[in-house]
């Protein structure tokens, strides 16, 4: 097979236009929303998981960190179905481009880090420098600990991407193998068949978890700046 593996990641264009932009307005078009005193079933249970997402995450939070309840319940819901839409066929997933997982990253965490540099200047300097650090190794400690603060917003990014970008791979060389084995052996061919459709369940929670870790993370770097 000629096909290119990679082909899927490929940024779609419209008449030599970029069309991430749409791909990316389209899942908050899929929300139902209603005008209704009585919601319907699905309404009722969109709103059931939104409340118990928010209630988990913004329990541990302060009056100040829970006016972001409403950006991170959005930021999970645009990339559990943004992961979940990269599952169809011929379909595009923005969050396997990591420009675009470091464009959701890098603005929260630092929005996160400067508040807390705001609001709790001594907390957020005394995070640099554990307590009875002893004296020949402050620089050395100083150094670390700036790195690691400055590479999470990358380690948002990266994880996301590599976590998409591995389950799509996986699934696009099992599809392969099996329409390439569906004329030679058939026993082989069903259950390769069988193995895509475990995957392809275990891709969808993946889906949902990521978005999760993700969302979760910038609730924890928010609750350590506030």
């Amino acid at each position: 097979m000629n096909e290119n593996l990679f082909a899927s990641f490929i940024a779609p264009t419209i008449l030599g236009l970029p069309a991430a932009v749409l791909i990316i307005m389209f899942p908050p078009l899929l929300i139902p929303t209603s005008k209704y005193l009585i919601n319907n079933r699905l309404i009722t249970t969109q709103q059931w998981l939104i409340k118990l997402t928010s209630k988990q995450m913004m329990t541990m939070h302060n009056t100040k960190g829970r006016t972001w309840s409403l950006m991170l319940v959005s930021l999970i819901i645009f990339i559990a179905t943004t992961n979940l839409l990269g599952l169809l066929p011929h379909s595009f997933t923005p969050t396997t481009q990591l420009s675009m997982n470091l464009a959701m990253a890098i603005p929260l965490w630092a929005g996160a880090v400067i508040m807390g540099f705001r609001s709790k200047i001594k907390n957020a300097l005394a995070h640099f420098l554990p307590q009875g650090t002893p004296t020949p190794l402050i620089p050395m400690l100083v150094i670390i600990e700036t790195i690691s603060l400055l590479i999470q917003p990358m380690a948002l990014a990266v994880r996301l991407t590599a976590n998409i970008t591995a389950g799509h791979l996986l699934m696009h060389l099992i599809g392969s193998a099996t329409l390439a084995m569906s004329t030679i052996n058939l026993p082989s061919t069903l259950i390769i068949f069988t193995i895509l459709i475990l995957l392809t369940i275990l891709e969808i929670a993946v889906a949902l978890i990521q978005a999760y870790v993700f969302t979760l993370l910038v609730s924890l770097y928010l609750h350590d700046n506030t």
